[in-house]
């Protein structure tokens, strides 16, 4: 059984930025695929940013030249720079880990990001 952890949000004026950490523990190997989805009161949770194993990147394009999604493999940690930050960047941040390409997915518990003066 995988184990998500996500860490790093919190409040940050507009403009500031913030580090999100996803940590993934129960795994034996590498992890195939690590992503960053948002959810904001009222509305569908959204892909932010993706990276698999080999560090191929998928970003939204409200984020694209704002934000950066990186991992360590030998640790199976992502993380996700976000710089620039918006009062519409404010939301429940959630990581999705995908151990194999066509195996389950497992989701943490959340990190609330608020982007507000």
């Amino acid at each position: 059984q995988v184990q998500v952890v996500e860490s790093g949000g919190g409040l940050v004026q507009p403009g500031g930025s913030l580090r999100l950490s996803c940590a993934a523990s129960g795994s034996s190997f590498r992890i195939y695929f690590m992503g960053w989805y948002r959810q904001a009161p009222g509305k569908q949770r959204d892909m932010v940013a993706t990276i698999t194993s080999g560090g191929t990147t998928n970003y939204a394009d409200s984020v694209k030249g704002r934000f950066t999604i990186s991992r360590d493999n030998a640790k199976n940690i992502a993380y996700l720079q976000m710089n620039l930050l918006k009062p519409e960047d404010t939301a429940v941040y959630y990581c999705d880990v995908r151990p194999t390409p066509m195996g389950s997915t497992y989701w943490g518990q959340g990190t609330q990001v608020t982007v507000s003066s």
